[in-house]
């Protein structure tokens, strides 16, 4: 395994930061679409309220919510859904 030099990165970034201001280097960027609505996800996992509850580690009534449209999922929550829907087995390896 090969010793990483942080402090090269971080100032190689720094560089790449100032060349993007000055208008000499594009920076990749993504645009995150938000996941389907979260009951939409569990179907498709074929996860009860209380185990899909438990991946996300929410309460089952944080998930009713969600599901209900009362609240909206938030930060790490809607990243989670994201890898759910994206990439299920990994949580079907997780129950």
């Amino acid at each position: 395994m090969s010793k990483r030099n942080i402090g090269s990165e971080i100032l190689e970034g720094i560089r790449d930061i100032q060349q993007h201001n000055k208008g000499k280097l594009k920076l990749r960027s993504t645009e995150l679409t938000p996941p389907s609505p979260p009951q939409e996800i569990r179907l498709k996992l074929k996860l009860s309220q209380s185990a899909f509850a438990g991946l996300m580690g929410v309460s089952v009534r944080t998930l009713q919510d969600w599901e209900q449209g009362r609240r909206d999922p938030q930060g790490p929550a809607l990243a989670l859904m994201r890898i759910a829907e994206q990439h299920p087995d990994i949580f079907s390896e997780l129950h």
